[in-house]
């Protein structure tokens, strides 16, 4: 049965096409009602929207298969993206497909700002002819101000040279390095408000940048400078920006973004020095049309391969990596898997061992798959996607190393793990026919592949162990599938892994646990 997607926000029908074209069930209904799409969301694999649509924990919640929510466009405030991640659900956004279309709105409100355009423009079609009241300013030899020199902030940047302007940018992401390639000085943000007479925002909206030019910010900024926000309303107190104006520190304002949309009112509406545009940054037939192919191509390519790009909640893994990642994938989740049902208190920490080929893969993303594992023996509903933030959320302390090859295998993952009470370390690697195999059970050597079913018992190297566990099931009807020991030293600690057809009874495991010099035993699902 091939995947089944949701359109629910208009894309073009060359998008719609691009799902089609790839074998995938596709239905566009657009302006949906809450209500209808909580009906219908069960259905669908996958869910396209833009702005419009809002999806809710409860239409997550309903989305009984849903696999990847797509977003043509930047902004994912539409979206609850932590209960995507809670449930598994990939949620992707199209970051770079408007970046130019931003950018040069950006340019375009700033032009707009220091000639006055669109008040002159009113007037002259009044009859009014006032050469003399829209007196502007230049833009060559001013300073801008960017903050936040991500995508569209380094374009709005490289434009801005065009215009001979001098341009400083405050980002604390921003690399010493990627500020001489672009450029640009890199200042503070104190510097940045004292030194420019232009101010233009680049940065999403977070708990951290909400009001970031509020009326303390406002005042630090030389008297006369102009502010442009094309990134996302919030970014500014816009009753504090409107004091500034009414009092002149602040010669003027674009907007393109407001705290509320759609904005019908707005404390800056009115004021004579400001310009505003109804949330026209993407507003392009090109980055409308770019941002809807390539969020089609990003959910068809995670659908059908496995592909993940441009995820807010989970590494990306490209369409060439997911065939030869997928086996590592399923390695990492057992190996976690195995410790975490063995464990019987709470996990402190953490550390895996990438050696040799797999170092070199995505190791995001296999952390991950290891913490799912890990912990969803506690937590049932622990998924790949939603692990990390788990792990965090109960102080796992995780330590990720790389290197190369040290040993007889081309690749290996190793887990060193931490509780209460002891240290378990299981390390495992993938055969070349792309079997995952475990290879090291606490410095114990094995060759062990994981089953449904299976038995894990940790015991004293002793004769007639092996005969009396043999004899323990043959006796409850239990067959064993395959048959593996280890042991560190004649007479020593010994592990001992069976696969079993069926499950073990509470009582067999009592008398497994009874025999001697049995250390522990437990039943284990693969």
């Amino acid at each position: 049965m091939p995947p089944r997607v949701l359109i629910a926000d208009n894309l073009s029908t060359t998008a719609v096409q691009v799902f089609r074209d790839r074998g995938i069930d596709t239905d566009v209904q657009t302006g949906l009602r809450p209500e209808q799409l909580l009906e219908i969301i069960g259905r669908y694999d996958g869910l396209a929207v833009r702005s419009a649509t809002r999806v809710t924990p409860e239409v997550i919640a309903a989305g009984e298969r849903l696999k990847v929510i797509g977003r043509a466009g930047i902004g994912v405030d539409n979206i609850d993206v932590a209960a995507a991640t809670a449930r598994g659900v990939i949620v992707m956004n199209t970051p770079f497909g408007n970046s130019i279309t931003a950018a040069e709105h950006t340019i375009a409100l700033m032009l707009a700002l220091a000639r006055q355009i669109p008040q002159a423009d009113r007037s002259t079609q009044a009859g009014q002819w006032e050469k003399n009241r829209f007196i502007g300013v230049e833009l060559t030899s001013k300073t801008l101000g960017i903050i936040g020199c991500g995508n569209v902030g380094s374009i709005v940047a490289d434009r801005a040279q065009g215009l001979r302007m001098k341009v400083i940018a405050y980002d604390p992401y921003l690399s010493p390095e990627r500020a001489v390639d672009l450029g640009i000085e890199k200042v503070e943000l104190d510097e940045l408000l004292a030194r420019a007479d232009f101010i233009s925002l680049h940065t999403p909206l977070t708990d951290r940048t909400r009001h970031l030019l509020d009326a303390v910010s406002l005042a630090k900024t030389r008297r006369g400078v102009r502010i442009v926000n094309c990134a996302r309303g919030g970014l500014v107190d816009e009753h504090a920006l409107r004091q500034a104006l009414d009092s002149g520190h602040v010669a003027g304002a674009a907007f393109d973004v407001f705290t509320t949309e759609p904005a019908h009112e707005n404390p800056l509406f009115g004021h004579p020095n400001v310009v505003c545009t109804p949330h026209l940054g993407a507003a392009t037939r090109e980055a409308q049309e770019n941002v809807a192919l390539q969020i089609a191509e990003q959910m068809s390519d995670y659908l059908l391969r496995g592909a993940i790009a441009n995820a807010v909640n989970f590494p990306s893994i490209s369409a060439e990596e997911a065939p030869k990642l997928r086996p590592f994938v399923d390695l990492a989740e057992k190996l976690g898997s195995f410790v975490g049902q063995l464990t019987e208190t709470s996990v402190r920490a953490l550390r895996i061992t990438y050696e040799g080929q797999v170092a070199q893969m995505n190791t995001k993303a296999l952390t991950s798959a290891v913490l799912a594992g890990l912990l969803r023996p506690v937590l049932q509903s622990v998924n790949v996607v939603s692990a990390p933030s788990v792990a965090r959320e109960r102080g796992i302390v995780l330590e990720e190393t790389t290197r190369e090859a040290q040993g007889d295998y081309d690749s290996l993952i190793t887990l060193d793990v931490r509780t209460e009470r002891h240290d378990r370390l299981v390390a495992g690697t993938v055969y070349a026919d792309g079997r995952p195999r475990m290879v090291n059970i606490n410095g114990i050597r094995m060759d062990a592949g994981f089953a449904p079913s299976m038995i894990y018992v940790a015991n004293i190297d002793k004769p007639g162990f092996i005969g009396e566990f043999g004899t323990t099931l043959g006796a409850a009807d239990i067959n064993i599938a395959t048959f593996h020991v280890g042991r560190a030293e004649p007479g020593g600690n010994a592990i001992t892994l069976v696969e079993i057809d069926g499950e073990l009874p509470p009582d067999v495991l009592a008398r497994v646990q009874s025999l001697p010099r049995v250390q522990q035993v437990k039943p284990l699902r693969f």
